[in-house]
Formats: C-alpha cells, structure tokens, sequence
C-alpha cells in the first residue's frame, strides 16, 4: 500500500480527505501526519504534501481554485493588467474562507472548480470575464506564440466565447512578438485599419507592422532598455528613412495608459507619408 504523503503526491500534492479515506487513510491517520507535519491542512477537508505554490496555496485555502490571470502568468503567458493577488474561481454562488494575508480576486463564474488551479483554456476564458476583450486577445495571442494552443484548443475556446466575441480569435496571430503588439493591432482594426505584420524589408530587417511607407514599431517593457539596443534601433531607422519608410516606435507605458496619442500619431502620420 502506498503511504499518505506518496498517495497525495501522486494525486498532484493535494488531495481532499473524503477521497483519502475512500482510499483506506482514516481521519486518525490524516491528523497524525498533520501533527508531524507531514502534510498540511490547506482548508478543513483538504490536504496537500510536498511543496506548492503560494498562489494555488491561497486559492485552495480560500475554497477555490487558481485561474485567469494567475495561472496564465504562471505558464509565461502576456497578461493585462499585472496580477495583484491570486485569481480564484469559487463557482456561482459559493462563498469563499477568507485566510491570513488574504488579498485573492474571487471570481464567481459558473462550473465547478477543480482542485488546485484550472487548465489553460479555462484561465484564458476567466481573463475575458474579469479583465475584457483586449486582455484575452493579448493573451490569446501569446498563448499561441509559445505553442500552447493547437488548433483543438483554439476551436474549443472559439466555442466557448458568446457569437459576437468569437472575431477575436479568428483574428488573432501566432506571431505576435508581444502582447503590446495584440494591443496595437487589435486597436486600429477596430478603427478600420489594416496592418501587414512581422514584415521584413531589405537592409532594414524585419519590422511589427508597415501601413503603406509607414513602420510602426513596439517595444515592451523587457526590450530596448539600453544604450545598445537605442543605438540598433537608431540604425534601423536610418537605414529605413533611406527606403523613404518612416518609423514611429511606441513603448510600453505609451500602448496601455496614453493610447489616445499613439493613435493620433499613427494616423496623422499616415496622412502624411
């Protein structure tokens, strides 16, 4: 017979006591190892061994489970807004426990939350609930750039989205090189404007978005930060000037908390060239 702590571990290091019991682990054995600290007593009812993540820890404890944001941050995924604190899903008309130092966003959509934290595709679908249209085409996007969304997926994800939602994933990319790039894209198309993306020009390189004789360039928050960096893009932009391109180049904090003006620029600019 396996021991608690292996059969708990084998169950992905958390496990309710009901199911332990059906497995032959009394409610004696279960305090015993919870005394010893052995295993831990995440909420009255279920147990966890091994290490675990303080976010799923929190969402667990709180009587739900990790998703949305969280989880997709946890997978490398691009998220709008930062997360702040756990994401937990408790399901319509639960109430969650509130826990020491508890500072979770509770989401209470329908479904039944599994125990730990949800799949991708339900994380993805949580975002668009909680943080919008914009938020879940980003990370959409960046879900499928690092491979984490087959065509299956993507079908059942587009499912799931009410009828007039699901133009975000017919329109989304697997190329995108950043979720400020999404944003971008996204913004003008709902304006009427149309991008050719990820194009590459000869002597200049390959570029986010050209509109005609005009470049339109992101820079995330991780990219360009140095005087390097500065002085390649500062050689890109020459060499594209002398092809009779221009380049405007937005960062981070321009896309998410000034676009009124980088829209403003893009399109005079586009007049003009």
């Amino acid at each position: 017979m396996l021991s608690l702590i292996d059969t708990i571990r084998r169950r992905g290091g958390i496990a309710r006591g009901s199911d332990l019991q059906q497995l032959g682990f009394s409610r004696t054995t279960l305090a015993r190892a919870v005394r010893g600290g052995e295993v831990d007593r995440l909420r009255d009812g279920v147990f966890a061994a091994g290490p675990i993540a303080p976010d799923v820890r929190a969402a667990v404890a709180h009587g739900g489970a990790l998703s949305c944001a969280s989880v997709l941050t946890e997978l490398g995924i691009w998220v709008l807004p930062d997360v702040t604190g756990p994401h937990v899903w408790l399901g319509a008309g639960r109430h969650g426990h509130a826990h020491p130092h508890c500072d979770c966003v509770l989401h209470y959509y329908r479904g039944t939350p599994p125990l730990g934290r949800t799949d991708l595709e339900t994380a993805l679908r949580h975002l668009r609930f909680c943080a919008g249209d914009e938020a879940f085409f980003a990370a959409f996007e960046s879900a499928w750039r690092r491979r984490l969304l087959p065509l299956a997926a993507r079908r059942r994800i587009r499912e799931a989205l009410p009828f007039s939602a699901r133009w975000l994933v017919d329109l989304a990319r697997h190329d995108a090189d950043s979720g400020l790039e999404s944003l971008l894209r996204l913004r003008l198309h709902v304006i009427g404007l149309r991008l050719e993306c990820q194009v590459r020009i000869d002597g200049v390189g390959r570029v986010d978005f050209v509109v005609g004789r005009l470049i339109i360039e992101v820079d995330g928050r991780e990219n360009h930060d140095g005087v390097v960096k500065r002085h390649k893009d500062l050689v890109r932009d020459a060499a594209a000037a002398r092809l009779e391109y221009r380049t405007l180049r937005f960062d981070y904090a321009q896309v998410v908390h000034d676009w009124p003006s980088v829209q403003a620029a893009i399109l005079s600019a586009i007049r003009e060239v």
